[in-house]
This record gives structure tokens, C-alpha cells and sequence, in this order.
């Protein structure tokens, strides 16, 4: 089984394909998790303690807003315990929102960078026959890296 960033990192959808094919997905919800289930959290709207835009430090530069810092805080333990990334470009709102676009390319920029990480790239299908053919290529990509089958 593993571990396979997810790209919108809010996407159900992607999440459940993810782990439909045997691995684990790691996103948004895994991050979040941790945090409202630490029993020192003490602000659970926020979701996020006043260290979390320090760690973002290790990601984002101090110049960069402490949104992205924060974000990164997030997303940059989970891109480096990721074995595998999927992106999604150009993702219907609907499909899973990041909401900040420096944040987005930072992750982008990272998973891009990580050397040896397998990435599927690929763009989110506008007809019926680009939908079968993400999906056959989200299942074979993931195939790939081995665990559960589910034809």
C-alpha cells in the first residue's frame, strides 16, 4: 500500500479512488484529522495552533503571507511522506478547491521537485470519454504502485 498525495488536496472523489485501489490518500482530511483529534488544539475552527506557521517556515520563505505558511504546515509533511502524488489540473470547483493559488503552486513546486516520487499528472476530463479515460488512467497509474486490485 501507499501513501499518495492527493492534488486538489480537498478532493473526496480523488481520496476515494485512492484508496478504492488499496493505498492511502493523503489530503486535506488526513492533515485536518491529526489536528482536531490533538487533544492540546484548542481552537478547533481555526484547526491550526500558533506553531503551525512557524513549521511553515521549513516550506515558505518568511516573506510569503502566514495563510500560505500555515497551509504549508499542512500539506509539506504530507508531500514529503507521500510515496506517490496525483495532480488534477485545471479541476472543476466542484472536484476539490485549494482556495489559494500561491499556496497551490508551492505544492505543485514541491511534488515536482521530490526526486524518485511517481507523479500522474494529468488534466480533469471535460466529456464522458476524457471522464473514462481519467478514471482508467488514475487506476492504472495506481495499479502501478501495487495493492488491491478492484476491477
Amino acid at each position: 500500500m501507499a501513501k499518495v498525495f492527493i492534488f486538489p488536496a480537498t478532493s473526496l472523489i480523488l481520496s476515494d479512488m485512492v484508496e478504492r485501489w488499496g493505498h492511502e490518500a493523503l489530503g486535506a482530511a488526513t492533515g485536518i484529522r491529526e489536528r482536531i483529534q490533538t487533544a492540546s488544539l484548542d481552537s478547533p475552527p481555526l484547526q491550526m495552533t500558533p506553531e503551525d506557521p512557524k513549521k511553515g517556515l521549513k516550506y515558505a520563505a518568511v516573506e510569503v503571507p502566514c495563510g500560505v505558511r500555515g497551509r504549508m504546515a499542512l500539506y509539506g509533511p504530507l508531500i514529503e511522506e507521500a510515496d506517490a502524488a496525483i495532480i488534477i489540473n485545471d479541476a472543476d470547483l466542484s472536484f476539490g478547491c485549494m482556495g489559494c493559488a500561491r499556496t497551490n503552486e508551492l505544492v505543485m513546486f514541491m511534488i515536482r521537485q521530490r526526486k524518485g516520487l511517481p507523479v500522474l499528472d494529468i488534466k480533469y476530463p471535460e466529456t464522458d470519454d476524457e471522464g473514462f479515460a481519467f478514471v482508467s488512467q488514475i487506476k492504472e497509474f495506481l495499479a502501478g504502485l501495487g495493492g488491491e486490485s478492484d476491477d
